[in-house]
């Protein structure tokens, strides 16, 4: 099994592919500490630059103080805790839906979900860069899986099509993510809500990296595009731009009775710490603020910033307005996004390099995540150094 496991490794390391962690003694921020060393971080999706803040340490200490630690068990054992219910009141409110249930990550969300709500004999259509945990969900589900080029409506269209002639009477479910987290770039959610309706689908949405960014008070674009009641599962995460961690559902108080009973990741998971969801409602209850909303439009200061300065920041190259806080450098070769990452960050530069099978094969990038506690110099001297190495 030893010698199994080297030669794989070894297999990994010729083609570029091998992973390694990386410690960093000190907080989630636009700075970070790896080996004694600061770093302007350039990696991470905390967009709001919440995951250090005060109103949610505060928060969270309080939790800690009043309900401890941990939540003991699955919470259709031991009982569910004040925060968890507060944070699911709070999200359904701010999302607009008649409930919420919150998970313990958005991996766990998309596996419990999407088998509860299809199974053998039904169909799935997913968006082919879809996130790996929408795929494990769609395969895990059982139903029939088909997946259509990204946002690409005829193709979609003629695959519902098939389903309601090669299924008839069966449910078909649409899968998709608001912003494309390798990408950064939008799905067409208008153009897919009335294919949606016209054949009688479901639709799935992934807001994970789209909530708190786009949209009034970081609502996500089902709110921006004035879509949300037409949208039957939302689906969002805590740990991104909320600053904590987990992962959730909001819809109809009908779809949520159904997932407590019928998602397995929520059934048979112990509940989230009561702190983390503590935290989780103070982040919603700033995001749903006056002082939130500005925050996020310092965000897209940000992020505009970063388009100006780095103009060529499309996924093909192509020059394209700024959807999301993402920017993606796609580079091509695996060794080579690795080796431009090596440089930036022996420039004190935190920027990931990402591979397949993150990516497709030969689509190796640099993916920059803007956040609003970046400092303009910080953002300038980034593209600077981009720009000078070629």
């Amino acid at each position: 099994m030893r010698d199994f496991f080297t030669e794989e490794l070894e297999a990994l390391r010729k083609r570029a592919l091998d992973r390694h962690l990386r410690e960093i003694s000190s907080a989630q921020g636009p700075e970070v500490v790896i080996a004694g060393r600061h770093f302007i971080n350039f990696s991470s999706n905390d967009y709001l630059g919440l995951a250090n803040d005060l109103r949610l340490h505060e928060a969270a200490a309080s939790a800690i103080d009043e309900f401890g630690v941990g939540a003991g068990a699955s919470r259709l054992i031991s009982g569910t805790q004040s925060p968890h219910l507060r944070l699911e009141r709070a999200l359904a409110k701010w999302k607009g839906t008649e409930a919420a249930l919150c998970f313990s990550s958005g991996y766990a969300v998309a596996l419990g979900t999407i088998p509860a709500l299809v199974t053998k004999n039904d169909v799935i259509l997913l968006d082919k860069l879809s996130h790996a945990s929408l795929i494990d969900g769609a395969r895990l589900s059982g139903a029939v899986l088909r997946v259509f080029p990204h946002n690409q409506l005829r193709k979609l269209e003629s695959l519902l099509e098939w389903a309601r002639r090669k299924h008839p009477g069966k449910r078909v479910l649409i899968i998709t993510e608001s912003v494309f987290s390798m990408d950064g770039d939008r799905a067409p959610l208008r153009e897919l809500v009335k294919l949606k309706k016209r054949f009688r689908a479901l639709l799935m949405l992934d807001e994970a990296h789209a909530i708190g960014v786009i949209g009034p008070n970081g609502r996500g674009l089902a709110a921006a595009e004035n879509v949300s009641e037409e949208v039957e599962v939302q689906m969002g995460t805590l740990s991104k731009a909320l600053g904590t961690s987990g992962g959730y559902i909001c819809g109809s108080r009908t779809l949520i009775e159904w997932l407590i009973n019928r998602a397995r990741s929520f059934i048979y998971s112990t509940a989230p710490p009561p702190a983390i969801a503590a935290a989780g409602l103070a982040a919603v209850d700033f995001l749903a603020s006056p002082e939130g909303e500005k925050r996020r439009l310092l965000l897209w200061e940000r992020i505009r910033l970063m388009q100006q300065l780095l103009p060529r920041a499309g996924s093909q190259g192509e020059d394209v307005a700024a959807g999301s806080a993402i920017f993606p450098l796609i580079v091509g070769d695996e060794k080579a996004a690795l080796d431009i990452g090596a440089a930036l960050q022996s420039d004190g530069f935190l920027v990931p390099a990402i591979r397949y099978p993150t990516v497709a094969k030969g689509a190796a990038r640099l993916r920059i995540t803007v956040t609003a506690a970046h400092e303009e110099a910080q953002i300038e001297e980034l593209c600077e150094l981009i720009k000078r190495r070629g």
